[in-house]
């Protein structure tokens, strides 16, 4: 099953992604919220799992497939040849941040160039939403607290980050990241952790990874995160990105207005971003 919200930004309503057409769930299910906390702790996606409705071919804009999640929590260096590049040691446990809830952006809305800070940045990432509450989750139950995986492009302010000497503002602006198409249910991912990601820019191949190089696999995470934060349904957590980020290339490659960044992630599909200048 794939989990979509369609439609005008701010206005999104729940759908499910059938070959390419939307069902509109709304119309089926009035009372339906929105694809978010309840829509899990109701177990939405168990009633609509039977809809045998092949959709429509709409032309709406499809929206980040995550209504209002408590927390955007990302992972760094969680692929060693990243790390490498950066310079860095591999770490020796999952090593966190967030990202702010502005940043939330659509799978094909455009990522604007902030006039106050350059050097910015894309990352391909793999990321699980969750759709249980739980604390302490072994990672032998991890598995049961997924409600499905996306896109994530962790675009990131360098020349921010750099200066800041952490990442919390660099990985903040508004709509530094670009989710979607749409959520893919743990029984269609396939294998999780073999999956190839890719990201390109004007159609050059600038990452090119798979999830098994992870340091820290899916269920690791999850029960590292969870060991001291409470997770809850809709949360984002965004599991890395591989080598080949533009910053450590030498000479460094930044993004500039009119370049359309491509991240893609097997068994789920692609987001694609224009860069334009902030006005």
């Amino acid at each position: 099953m794939k989990l979509v919200r369609f439609g005008e930004k701010g206005k999104e309503k729940p759908g499910l992604w059938k070959n390419g057409n939307i069902v509109d769930l709304k119309k089926i299910f009035p009372e339906i919220p929105d694809i978010g906390e309840m829509f899990f702790r109701e177990n939405w996606p168990e009633k609509i799992a039977e809809i045998n409705d092949p959709g429509q071919t709409l032309k709406d804009r499809i929206g980040c497939p995550i209504h209002a999640p408590s927390k955007i929590i990302c992972l760094g260096k969680n692929y060693a040849e990243h790390a490498k590049e950066g310079g860095f040691d591999k770490p020796d446990k999952p090593l966190i941040f967030c990202k702010t809830p502005n940043a939330l952006n659509g799978p094909f809305d455009p990522i604007v160039l902030p006039k106050s800070s350059g050097q910015i940045d894309w990352e391909v990432e793999l990321v699980i939403i969750i759709g249980k509450e739980g604390k302490r989750i072994p990672k032998s139950e991890a598995w049961g607290y997924i409600a499905g995986f996306t896109i994530m492009n962790d675009v990131s302010g360098r020349e921010a980050q750099f200066s800041d000497s952490q990442w919390f503002r660099g990985k903040s602006f508004d709509g530094f990241a670009p989710i979607g198409p749409y959520i893919v249910t743990p029984d269609e991912i396939g294998n999780v952790n073999n999956l190839r990601l890719t990201a390109k820019v004007d159609d050059e191949i600038m990452q090119d990874g798979n999830t098994r190089d992870m340091i820290f696999d899916v269920c690791t995470i999850i029960e590292d995160i969870s060991e001291d934060i409470t997770l809850i349904p809709g949360d984002i957590i965004s599991t890395g990105t591989p080598a080949g980020v533009g910053i450590f290339r030498d000479p460094p490659v930044v993004l500039k207005p009119g370049n359309v960044v491509e991240c893609y992630i097997e068994n789920i599909g692609a987001i694609v971003n224009k860069v334009i200048q902030e006005n």
